[in-house]
């Protein structure tokens, strides 16, 4: 492919700057002048922002084992709809990726299925039970890292021999942080809305308490360690008081976490997932977290089910919602357009942050793999769920009105996902 993204507002190094991005041979040029090449398709963005791909530390594309709520291909299409050229995987698969067997499943069919790049966590412990290590040094080259998504690992011991072993591989941990003699069956946040309607609560000490007890295990054996969808306002304390100590920790919040409080719940199971969205307090906290730095990266914990999964209402449907072809619509219109965050600083926590964190080099420059997408920031519409590339459909933001739609989405210089643009290769 040979393409012209002409005159675009590109963001390089922190800033925007207006010029031509030259895609050849897989490969990137910036031109501040835009010349006439022989054999390229042209596109005008001048009224367009073109990003480096954005980064999500934190989906669920469902396979191997569960494919009937996604798959490699349509959650890899789902991200390149959003803008995402990079992705990290959880492991809540069948069978886990524990081992090197099991995780080459995984493995061949990104190698075959996937249009972006996807990078697999590999499990701390054995099968996802929190009582056996993983074979981590067998599995340490072919992951990101290791989590046990979905479930904390309740074992104070189990923990801090992760810790130490991940230590010892330079990998990180990254936690789902969940006390579970915390929970009481709960399912919703144990707020307002769960006081009204009768509902079961899962109280923010669930969260923040594993939270605080793995801090001590970083500053105990140094580990690189991550945490995953923090919700409350006494975790985003924590961390901040941990970083300003010189602890080796980073974590993420969700597009949801930061635009919605409990009191906007419906009794649907599209408004359910773990940890819950949490009070009107708690947002505020999070979004001055995200403010101050204390919050790294905006991930999006995109988790498909089947639409009976969740159809049962708040009680009993499964937890997850989706969320990569939204994201940054949601925190480009609700944190940007309102002045809470500038525009670089929402690409810094959708692409820069969890991309060095996560040792996942990309940049628009010269000489770089084209990895980019691009957007229409002027665009406005209504979310519906029917347009998602994802199998998924269950999401919050069901129609909410948003501004900025990708248009385009180059990874590895392939065009991954394509908006209207019709490219036509020139011979």
């Amino acid at each position: 492919m040979k393409l012209i993204l002409k005159d675009g507002n590109v963001y390089k190094s922190g800033k925007f700057h207006k010029q031509t991005v030259c895609i050849a041979d897989g490969t990137v040029s910036c031109l501040d002048n835009y010349t006439e090449l022989d054999g390229f398709s042209v596109i005008d963005c001048s009224m367009y922002y073109i990003f480096p791909g954005f980064t999500d530390v934190h989906v669920h594309f469902r396979e191997p084992g569960f494919s009937y709520k996604e798959t490699i291909k349509t959650g890899s299409l789902a991200a390149a709809r959003g803008g995402f050229t990079d992705v990290c995987t959880m492991p809540n698969l069948n069978p886990a990726p524990d081992c090197i067997d099991n995780l080459q499943q995984q493995l061949d069919i990104i190698k075959n299925d996937a249009v972006i790049n996807v990078y697999p966590f590999a499990t701390i412990t054995k099968g996802q039970m929190g009582e056996e290590l993983s074979d981590m040094e067998d599995i340490s080259e072919l992951s990101i890292g290791y989590t046990d998504d979905g479930r904390g690992v309740q074992s104070d011991d189990v923990m801090e021999a992760a810790m130490r072993k991940a230590k010892s591989l330079g990998k990180i941990i990254s936690a789902h942080c969940e006390d579970n003699s915390l929970l009481f069956g709960g399912y919703i946040h144990d707020g307002e809305y769960a006081k009204l309607h009768g509902h079961k609560g899962i109280c923010s000490e669930s969260e923040w308490k594993q939270i605080e007890r793995d801090l001590k295990l970083v500053e105990k054996t140094g580990c690189a360690y991550h945490v995953c969808h923090i919700s409350t306002k006494e975790s985003v304390d924590v961390i901040r008081r941990a970083k300003k100590a010189g602890l080796d920790v980073t974590c993420e919040t969700a597009p949801h976490y930061l635009i919605m409080n409990d009191m906007m719940l419906q009794e649907d199971g599209r408004f359910k997932m773990n940890p819950p969205i949490r009070s009107e307090e708690d947002r505020l906290a999070l979004v001055e977290g995200l403010i101050d730095g204390t919050i790294d990266m905006i991930a999006t914990d995109h988790a498909p089910h089947s639409a009976e999964e969740k159809s049962r209402g708040l009680e009993k449907s499964n937890m997850g919602v989706v969320g990569i072809e939204t994201s940054f619509a949601t925190m480009y219109t609700y944190l940007v357009k309102t002045g809470i965050i500038s525009l670089e600083k929402l690409i810094e926590v959708m692409y820069k942050n969890p991309s060095e964190r996560f040792g996942i080099k990309k940049d628009i420059a010269d000489g770089e793999k084209a990895n980019l997408t691009v957007f229409d920031l002027n665009k406005k519409y209504k979310i519906d769920p029917e347009d998602f590339k994802s199998m998924g459909r269950a999401t919050p933001f069901k129609d909410w009105e948003v501004f900025g739609e990708c248009m385009l989405t180059v990874c590895n210089g392939e065009i991954a996902y394509d908006n209207g643009m019709n490219i036509i290769e020139k011979k």
